[in-house]
C-alpha cells in the first residue's frame, strides 16, 4: 500500500514537467555554439485529399518568444490565431506552398521536404542551424537537426507549426468559398465522411490530389461513367 502511494505521488510530481511543452533550450544551445541565427520549420497538410502542403520557417527572437507555444494540433483554432499574430509580429517568418500538382508529380514526402527547404531559404537571414520536425533532414547549406515530435519539444518548430497550420486553414477556407459544396472550409481537405459524399456527388476539383487513392478512384469512376 505504501509503495502504491509513493508511486502516485511520483506521478503527480513528474507529469506536469513532462507536459511543459516546447522550450527554447535547443536553440539556446546552438546560439552558445556560435550557430546564429537558428530557425525551426514544420509543415501542415500532408494527409488531406485536397489542398496544398504549407511549410513555414521561423527564427524566434530570444528576447520576445510568445508564451503558450505548442504543437499546433494541441491548440484550439482561436489560440492558434492569437499565437500566429504574436509570432509574425515578433519573429522572422517565411512560408512556402506546395500545390497539389507538385504533390502528384513528386509524391507527398518529396513535396513536403521541398516546401520546408524553400521556406528556410526564403527567410530574411540565412540560418546557421535549422531544426525540422520529423526524421528527415533537408538539403540546406547549414547544420540541420531533425527532431521527431519536434513541434511539441522545440519552440521554433512549434512556432512554425502554428504559422503553417493557420496559413493552410485560411487557404482552405478561401477554397471553400471558391468551390462550394465540398466543405473545404470545414474539413480543410481531410478525408471525412462529408468530403467523401461531396466527391461522389460533385467529382474531384482541380485542388484535389490525384495521386491519393480516394481521388484516383473518383477520377476512374468519372472516366467509366463518361
Amino acid at each position: 500500500m505504501k509503495k502504491d502511494r509513493a508511486k502516485k505521488v511520483l506521478v503527480k510530481k513528474i507529469s506536469p514537467a513532462a507536459r511543459r511543452g516546447p522550450t527554447f533550450a535547443r536553440e539556446a544551445n546552438a546560439y552558445r555554439l556560435g550557430l546564429a541565427p537558428v530557425a525551426g520549420c514544420d509543415e501542415a497538410g500532408r494527409g488531406p485529399w485536397a489542398g496544398p502542403v504549407v511549410a513555414a520557417a521561423v527564427i524566434l527572437d530570444p528576447l520576445r518568444i510568445p508564451k503558450g507555444l505548442d504543437d499546433s494540433k494541441a491548440l484550439d483554432a482561436g489560440t492558434r490565431e492569437v499565437l500566429f499574430e504574436k509570432i509574425t509580429a515578433t519573429a522572422e517568418v517565411s512560408i512556402c506552398i506546395a500545390p497539389p500538382s507538385r504533390i502528384d508529380r513528386d509524391n507527398i514526402l518529396r513535396a513536403s521536404l521541398w516546401a520546408l527547404a524553400q521556406a528556410v531559404s526564403a527567410l530574411p537571414r540565412r540560418p546557421q542551424c535549422v531544426f525540422v520536425d520529423g526524421r528527415d533532414s533537408l538539403p540546406l547549406p547549414c547544420e540541420v537537426k531533425a527532431v521527431i515530435g519536434g513541434d511539441g519539444i522545440v519552440a521554433s518548430i512549434a512556432a512554425a507549426s502554428i504559422v503553417a497550420k493557420v496559413t493552410r486553414d485560411r487557404l482552405m477556407q478561401n477554397l471553400g468559398l471558391a468551390h462550394p459544396g465540398y466543405g473545404f472550409e470545414q474539413h480543410k481537405g481531410y478525408g471525412t465522411g462529408g468530403h467523401a459524399e461531396a466527391l461522389a456527388k460533385l467529382g474531384p476539383c482541380v485542388h484535389h490530389r490525384r495521386s491519393f487513392s480516394p481521388i484516383a478512384s473518383a477520377y476512374e469512376l468519372l472516366t467509366a461513367e463518361s
